[in-house]
């Protein structure tokens, strides 16, 4: 793997380096998350018989935005395969980040699956989520 550096605010010195997470092991995370939240939405389902399209999306948007923002860009599946989400910049993703790239998810598979598959061509292993909303996955 190559390291891509990434400079610090500017109140500090020296540079960061991080170590940019693999396709597979953002895949395996991803289908980790997958389940959660559809066991999440099961329930919901469930308790409320009908969330709808809407429903999951806000529960997907709620999730993945809590544990991006809030647990350091790591959801359970991210955590698990021992990798996080950064801004380009190296600093944590805010709100207004996570929800470009959640949205990015949808425009990826909208679009024939084709913005998932970017991140196999893309030098820094970005797909059409992390490119839009300005994000690299990293080794945590």
């Amino acid at each position: 793997m190559s390291a891509y550096e990434f400079e610090e605010k500017p109140k500090r010195s020296s540079a960061q380096h991080y170590e940019l997470a693999d396709v597979g092991t953002r895949l395996f995370a991803l289908i980790i998350d997958g389940f959660i939240l559809g066991l999440i939405t099961g329930l919901l389902t469930a308790v409320l018989r009908e969330p709808g399209t809407a429903g999951g999306f806000i529960v997907g948007l709620l999730y993945n935005g809590y544990f991006w923002t809030q647990r350091d860009g790591q959801t359970p599946g991210k955590r698990m395969m021992g990798i996080r989400v950064i801004k380009v910049s190296g600093e944590p993703i805010d709100y207004a980040t996570a929800l470009i790239r959640y949205v990015g998810y949808y425009i990826n598979t909208f679009v024939f699956g084709i913005g998932w598959f970017w991140a196999l061509f893309n030098d820094k292993s970005q797909g059409w989520h992390d490119l839009l909303s300005g994000t690299y996955v990293v080794k945590a």
